[in-house]
């Protein structure tokens, strides 16, 4: 009987700690929920202000495409993150319900349990029986047994009594908590009603804007084209420059094989700055104060014609007018490049590790100059034609290019 009763204690202890933790999981993920939501909600508003300061400027097509493709990406993203808030509250009211339902059925056994003890009191106060009901006893050890009996009793009348009480405290509390988390879901399907409409709203203008671009789409894949070969142009360029600064450190730390060598020959300190570069991965300021990414890194297709694809090698962020441009991390200026009809590119290098810095209209930094994070390097350029401000944004280790988005903090 008493490992029954101890195998009992046991299984409701585990049943409380594997509750205790699922609740606890669930709080965890509701928070990382809500912190997401905010985050893209910050994100839109950041979209929606740089149009409105854009507004008066007429933006290329292709611009407003990729402007319209990231707004409805954004608003799909925070869809998906407030139905899943919604179905995590809709499971936690559940979960309070049926602990409610259970409580409702413990008080009352614990009330009727309570009732008949307190009849049976009644029957027994008179002083005169409970004398009577000790005097009876057969010898001295039956007596004191039943003077145990009688002080257990009352005992547990009054814990009977205090268990009926935190009981009904956290009833009250938990049907508190059921009414603010039913509040929390209205809100949240209200909001996600909203959402959904200006996601309807940038779809429909996305539809429009496709149908006009597709009556001239050798016009629009040729400047595609155009922008590609640029673009490679200049990383090329830049890929040239790095090889050369590999050469250049190996040959200055006495390596044979420097036409071969793909990393830089690092100094003791420079080996210290690249390794709090890495740690510092997934932590890094933006290059901007505010901004939004525009096209990611890597291969992929071309929003307008999927036939054609875009070789990115880092990120292009948009970004307000007059944007400063801030070094990600503490380093030396490797170079400031100036090509023929490219504006100027600042390359900072931090160990074997270097941030690229595209499209600047001005450079306060010059070769060899030491930079602390986020001192401002630059600023950025700003098209007078269509009025937009795109910073493009690379890493990389030697001349192997990495997604900044995995180094950026929550880029």
């Amino acid at each position: 009987m008493l490992q029954q009763k101890h195998t009992y204690k046991f299984l409701l202890l585990l049943s409380f700690l594997l509750c205790s933790t699922l609740i606890f999981s669930q709080s965890n993920k509701q928070e990382e929920l809500e912190a997401r939501r905010q985050e893209l909600r910050l994100e839109i508003q950041k979209i929606n202000q740089l149009r409105l300061e854009n507004k008066s400027k007429e933006k290329s097509q292709l611009s407003l495409i990729q402007d319209f493709n990231h707004k409805i990406r954004v608003l799909d993203n925070l869809i998906k993150v407030t139905n899943q808030q919604a179905n995590l509250i809709s499971r936690d009211i559940n979960n309070n319900q049926k602990r409610i339902s259970s409580l409702r059925s413990e008080l009352k056994v614990l009330k009727a349990d309570y009732a008949e003890m307190m009849v049976k009191s009644y029957k027994s106060k008179n002083q005169q029986s409970r004398i009577m009901f000790l005097l009876s006893a057969d010898d001295f050890k039956q007596a004191y047994k039943r003077l145990q009996y009688m002080k257990q009793y009352t005992d547990h009348q009054k814990q009977q009594g205090e268990t009926i009480k935190e009981k009904t405290a956290e009833l009250q509390a938990i049907n508190l908590d059921l009414i603010k988390q039913q509040e929390t879901k209205r809100k949240l399907i209200a909001e996600n009603k909203e959402v959904q409409k200006s996601l309807e709203s940038e779809r429909k203008q996305h539809e429009e804007l496709m149908k006009s671009i597709k009556r001239n789409l050798s016009v629009y894949a040729a400047q595609i084209k155009q922008k590609q070969q640029e673009a490679d142009r200049i990383d090329a360029e830049i890929d040239r420059i790095i090889k050369e600064a590999i050469a250049k450190s190996n040959k200055k730390a006495g390596n044979t094989n420097v036409a071969t060598a793909s990393n830089f020959a690092l100094t003791a300190e420079e080996k210290v700055l690249a390794a709090n570069f890495v740690a510092n991965r997934g932590k890094l300021p933006w290059p901007v104060e505010k901004g939004y990414v525009t096209l990611g890194y890597g291969t992929q297709p071309h929003p307008i014609d999927k036939s054609l694809t875009i070789k990115s090698n880092g990120v292009r962020i948009a970004t307000e007018k007059d944007a400063k441009v801030r070094a990600v991390f503490d380093g030396e200026v490797s170079s400031v490049l100036k090509m023929k009809n490219v504006n100027p590119i600042v390359m900072v290098r931090h160990g074997d590790y270097l941030t690229i810095y595209k499209n600047l209209s001005e450079v306060y930094v010059k070769e060899g100059d030491k930079v602390s994070t986020k001192q401002v390097i630059g600023e950025v350029f700003t098209n007078p034609s269509n009025g937009e401000t795109i910073l493009s944004f690379s890493i990389s280790k030697g001349t192997a290019t990495e997604n900044p988005a995995s180094w950026v903090f929550k880029m």
